[in-house]
């Protein structure tokens, strides 16, 4: 199992100032220096944490690999088909919501969700659509031609019921998907979700607000540890401003 760092909120502190510090690239370096398998962004419409000038910044200090986070809207699938990152997650997005509320509802925007894979499939990115742990949902991410998604797991942090992860994680299984989970994974929640059939987990909130008090570095160490795996330390390649 990989571990992906949302490192989101990092901008979100920047933003809320109106100013350049702290530095998502400089976090990004910090979290792989930890032990991050790749990095995650979302570039919102409303761009209220990482803004598109972090992008190119990002990949000129990222050594894995970045996972950008989209809504399904024209203006993003150009921005993703200039940067051609490895990983594209689809996203359902409302400005008004503090952070994404559900899953990309794939059922009721079918076609649009699978021209979406298609053009970035075909310019290289592998395509993951995040969905709430549903058959239908499930079944969808397979006709739209997906070879992955992200199973939503806010509703098990919230009561912690694994079994509808459980359940959707072995249909999906099945079905051929790669199957990857985030959204409201902590330190003490994430041990359970290790134990499905899961590739990837994407992490963000709680590795922040831990780095608060331990420095980025160790509260990514502290959720590979959370997560039962090794320990991976990489050197910085430079120092951010």
């Amino acid at each position: 199992m990989k571990l992906g760092v949302n490192i989101d909120h990092v901008g979100t502190l920047r933003q809320v100032r109106g100013v350049s510090y702290p530095d998502v690239a400089a976090a990004a370096e910090a979290a792989e220096a930890g032990g991050a398998d790749f990095i995650t962004v979302h570039l919102r419409e409303d761009r209220r944490h990482v803004i598109d000038s972090d992008l190119p910044r990002l990949a000129a200090v990222v050594q894995t690999h970045i996972n950008l986070e989209i809504a399904v809207t024209d203006e993003m699938r150009e921005i993703a088909m200039a940067y051609k990152p490895a990983s594209i997650c689809l996203v359902p997005e409302k400005r008004e919501e503090l952070t994404t509320e559900g899953g990309l509802d794939v059922v009721g925007h079918l076609a649009r969700v699978r021209d979406f894979v298609t053009t970035l499939s075909t310019a290289g990115s592998e395509v993951s659509l995040f969905i709430d742990p549903e058959e239908a949902q499930i079944a969808a991410a397979v006709q739209c031609g997906a070879p992955a998604i992200e199973l939503h797991t806010g509703r098990y942090a919230a009561d912690g019921n694994l079994q509808p992860l459980k359940h959707a994680a072995a249909v999906a299984t099945a079905a051929g998907l790669k199957v990857n989970a985030g959204h409201g994974l902590t330190l003490e929640n994430v041990a359970a979700v290790c134990t499905l059939p899961v590739t990837e987990l994407n992490i963000g909130h709680s590795i922040i607000a831990r780095a608060v008090f331990v420095g980025l570095a160790q509260a990514v160490a502290e959720m590979r540890q959370a997560m039962g795996l090794a320990a991976i330390i990489r050197p910085r390649q430079s120092q951010q401003p």
